[in-house]
C-alpha cells in the first residue's frame, strides 16, 4: 500500500519506521525541520519538510494516489483539517490521531473512517497491566468491548478440563493453547494441563470473572 503520514513526531515516525519495515510505500509530511531532518536520517522513505494543511504539500506527496492517509501529529485542529482536504481525494481509509477526546465527535462527524487516540490507548493497556496481574498480554479488539488475553492455567479446577467441556461460552472462547513454542488451535477433546498458556477471546466486562476462573 502507499500510505501518507503527517507528522513526524514520535507517534508518526515510529509508526512509518513500521510500515516500510514491512514493504509498504511511504512518504512522511513534517512541518518542523527539526523533525524533519530527523526523520530523513532514520527512515528509508520519502520526507516531506512542509504542512499538511496545505494542498500544495499534499499533492506533492501525491495524496491522490494514497490508500491512507494518517494524520498523526500532535495539534488535533491541524490533523482535522487535513483529514477533511483528503477525503476530497477518495482515499480508502483516513485515520486520525486525536490528543483530546472531547474532539472525537468532531472528527467523527466530517466521516474520518478511524479515530485514535495513542495517549489513551497506552494509559488504558498500562492501567490493566497493573490491575490484571495474572495477565501476561493482551490486545483490545474492536471498540473496547472485548479483548484477547493470555494467562497461564494454574486454577485446579479447570486443569484436566476439556476444551469442549468449558469453551466457548456467551463470555468467552479459547482460542488457541501455547505448547512447546508452538500455537495450536483448540479441538474439543483436548485437555487443560496445570501451566498451559492459553489465549482467550473474551468480552471485556467478563474479564475479571474469566482470569479468576483459570488462574488462582
Amino acid at each position: 500500500m502507499y500510505i501518507v503520514i503527517m507528522g513526524a513526531g514520535r507517534v508518526g515516525l515510529t509508526l512509518a519506521t513500521s510500515l516500510v519495515a514491512v514493504g509498504h510505500d511511504v512518504t512522511l509530511i513534517e512541518n518542523d525541520s527539526d523533525l524533519c531532518g530527523n526523520a530523513a536520517r532514520e527512515l528509508d522513505a520519502l520526507v516531506i519538510c512542509g504542512n499538511g494543511t496545505d494542498i500544495k504539500t499534499l499533492l506533492e506527496a501525491n495524496i491522490a494516489d494514497a490508500n491512507v492517509f494518517v494524520a498523526a501529529t500532535g495539534n488535533d485542529e491541524a490533523n482535522l483539517l487535513s483529514c477533511i482536504l483528503v477525503k476530497d481525494y477518495n482515499i480508502s481509509k483516513v485515520i486520525a490521531r486525536v490528543s483530546n477526546p472531547d474532539h472525537n465527535n468532531a472528527f467523527r462527524k466530517v466521516g474520518i473512517d478511524v479515530v485514535v487516540s495513542p495517549e489513551l490507548t497506552a494509559a488504558g493497556y498500562l492501567e490493566k497491566l497493573i490491575t490484571r496481574p495474572k495477565i501476561a498480554d493482551l490486545i483490545v479488539i474492536g471498540k473496547g468491548n472485548a479483548e484477547l488475553l493470555e494467562l497461564s492455567v494454574d486454577n485446579a479446577k479447570m486443569v484436566g478440563k476439556k476444551i469442549g467441556d468449558i469453551s466457548p461460552t456467551d463470555d468467552y472462547i479459547i482460542a488457541a493453547i501455547h505448547k512447546n513454542g508452538e500455537i495450536k488451535i483448540p479441538k474439543d477433546g483436548m485437555m487443560l494441563k496445570k501451566g498451559d498458556r492459553i489465549s482467550i477471546l473474551a468480552k471485556t466486562k467478563a474479564i475479571k470473572a474469566v482470569t479468576k476462573k483459570f488462574t488462582k
